[in-house]
């Protein structure tokens, strides 16, 4: 949020990101029980809505070139598209992660402390290698 904006109706300025992304985990787990929705929600239907997600936010970029791609938030019509496929995949992502048991942020800090340590820095670049292998 800038300046010259409200905050809107889920933010709280003194909020921490963490408690923030609890919160909003714990606002999904209620709307879906809300709608009974808890017995489609198994870790198998949970991964697979999140790849199709994933793959609605892939299909925005499908025939793009990289100079487009890295354009892609400057057009409203596509910024908002891009916008709803990002929420759609964290959404599934922390329903799975809620359905598990999985701390989703200590999680990542453990993948990056493992990357760090099978990628150390040599001080040559070398190509960008996808970190979840």
């Amino acid at each position: 949020m800038n300046e010259n904006q409200e905050p809107r109706p889920d933010e709280r300025p003194d909020e921490r990101p963490a408690e923030r992304l609890d919160r909003l985990q714990r606002r999904l787990a209620e709307f879906a029980a809300a709608r009974g929705w808890e017995p489609y929600h198994t870790p198998k239907n949970l991964a697979v809505a999140l790849s199709v997600e994933a793959a609605e936010l892939v299909e925005i970029f499908q025939w793009l070139t990289p100079e487009q791609s890295a354009k892609v938030m400057e057009k409203p019509e596509t910024a908002h598209r891009v916008a709803d496929e990002v929420a759609d995949v964290l959404a599934y992502l922390l329903q799975f992660c809620e359905v598990l048991g999985v701390d989703v942020l200590d999680a990542l800090a453990a993948k990056i402390e493992r990357n760090e340590l099978r990628f150390p820095v040599t001080g040559t670049p070398t190509p960008n290698r996808h970190s979840s292998e």
